[in-house]
C-alpha cells in the first residue's frame, strides 16, 4: 500500500527496455546524437511549435534553471504560497538565480487568486525599487494540493503576467495528471494560453530520471544553454534520459500512465469517502487524493503497511477538522493497483 509519492514508484517496462536497446555503440554526447535530435522534434510535434529543451536532472533543477533564465537584478518571481518551489526546494531558485526570491500569493487549494496576483505585482512599483523588481510569475500544474487549473484559469494568470510584462513559468511535474485530466492539448494548456516556459516532468510518471526546462517563448531564456552548462546540468550522455522520453512519447504512454494514476485516484477516493473512519479534505482531480482521517486511525494503517503521509491544511480549505483529526495525502502512480487500494479500503473499515 504505497501511497507515500509517485515518486516511490518503478518505472515502466517500455522505458526500461528502450533504455536498454540504446545501451550499446556509441552516440554523440551532450545532447546532439541523432537520438536527442530525434526527441527534440518529438517535443515540437507535442506542443505544436518548435521549442527549445534543455535536460535537466531534477525538477528541482528545472524550476530552479527556469528562473535563472528569466531573472533580473533584484529579482522577485511571484507564486502559489504552498508552491513546491516556494516550500520543498531548500533555497534552490535563489541559489541558481544568485539571490532571485519568491513572493507568494494566496488562493484557494493551490491555485493562484488573479486578484491577488495583480495587487502583489502593483506593490513593486519603480517608487519602491529598494524591494525588488518582479521577474515571473510560476504556477503548478497540477498543483501541491491535487488540483488543476484549467486552460481558462491559466489564461486568467497569464493576461495579468502579460499586462504586467512578466514571462509566465509552469512547473509541471505532474503535467502529464493535468493533461490526462483535463484532455486538452499540451499547447492548448500552454503557450496557446499564455505560458513561455514549462518545468516538463516525466520522473514521477514512470521514467528512471527524466526532466527538462521547455522554452516555449523564444524571447526568454536566450542564455539557458550556458546557465545550464554552469550549474552542473548538461548531460554527457543524454542519450540515456533521450531514450526514456523517445519511450515516454511512444503510443502516448505517458497519457495513458497519467490516466492510469488518475483513476486509480479517483477509485481511492471512493474507497476513502465510503469507509467510516475517513472522509475526502476535497475532491481530487489529478493523482493526488487528501483525506481526513483520526491520527490513531492512521497510525493503524501505517502499522499495517500503509505508506502516506500527513499534510498542512493548505488555504482555502472550508472543511472542519475535529480533535484529533489531520490531513492525509495519498498519491496514486501508474503502477498503483486496485489491490492496495482495496487492502487499504478494508483496513478502513
Amino acid at each position: 500500500m504505497f501511497f507515500a509519492s509517485d515518486n516511490w514508484a518503478g518505472v515502466h517496462p517500455d522505458i526500461s527496455a528502450n533504455l536498454a536497446r540504446h545501451a550499446d555503440g556509441v552516440a554523440t554526447a551532450y545532447g546532439d546524437g541523432d537520438l536527442d535530435r530525434a526527441v527534440y522534434r518529438r517535443f515540437n510535434e507535442l506542443f505544436e511549435r518548435e521549442v527549445q529543451v534543455f535536460f535537466v536532472a531534477t525538477g528541482t533543477a528545472a524550476n530552479a534553471l527556469s528562473m535563472a533564465a528569466v531573472n533580473r537584478v533584484g529579482g522577485i518571481a511571484l507564486c502559489h504560497s504552498e508552491a513546491h518551489m516556494n516550500v520543498d526546494e531548500f533555497g534552490a531558485m535563489g541559489f541558481y538565480t544568485g539571490g532571485a526570491r519568491m513572493a507568494p500569493i494566496p488562493g484557494p487549494l493551490g491555485r493562484i487568486d488573479p486578484e491577488a496576483l495583480d495587487r502583489a505585482i502593483r506593490r513593486y512599483s519603480q517608487d519602491l525599487a529598494p524591494a525588488g523588481q518582479p521577474m515571473a510569475v510560476t504556477i503548478t500544474q497540477a498543483t501541491e494540493v491535487g488540483t488543476v487549473y484549467s486552460v481558462d484559469d491559466v489564461k486568467a494568470i497569464a493576461e495579468i503576467s502579460r499586462r504586467h510584462k512578466l514571462p509566465l513559468h509552469m512547473d509541471g511535474a505532474r503535467f502529464a495528471n493535468a493533461i490526462a485530466a483535463t484532455g486538452v492539448s499540451p499547447a492548448e494548456m500552454t503557450w496557446k494560453s499564455g505560458v513561455d516556459l514549462i518545468s516538463f516532468g516525466a520522473t514521477k510518471n514512470g521514467c528512471w530520471m527524466a526532466d527538462a526546462v521547455v522554452i516555449l517563448n523564444p524571447d526568454v531564456g536566450k542564455d539557458l544553454r550556458l546557465q545550464r552548462q554552469r550549474a552542473g546540468q548538461t548531460f554527457s550522455k543524454a542519450r540515456f534520459i533521450s531514450a526514456q522520453f523517445e519511450a515516454y512519447f511512444t503510443d502516448d504512454l505517458w497519457l495513458r500512465m497519467a490516466g492510469r494514476a488518475n483513476q486509480m485516484a479517483a477509485h481511492l477516493a471512493e474507497t476513502i469517502e465510503d469507509a467510516p473512519a475517513g472522509r475526502l479534505a476535497w475532491l481530487p482531480q489529478a493523482n493526488e487524493v487528501f483525506a481526513i482521517l483520526n491520527r490513531e486511525t492512521a497510525g493503524k494503517l501505517q502499522a499495517a503497511g500503509a505508506k502516506f503521509y500527513e499534510w498542512g491544511v493548505p488555504s482555502g480549505f472550508d472543511g472542519h477538522l475535529g480533535d484529533n483529526e489531520a490531513i492525509h495525502r495519498f498519491v496514486a502512480s501508474f503502477a498503483t493497483t486496485t489491490e492496495e487500494i482495496d487492502r487499504l479500503g478494508q483496513l478502513l473499515a
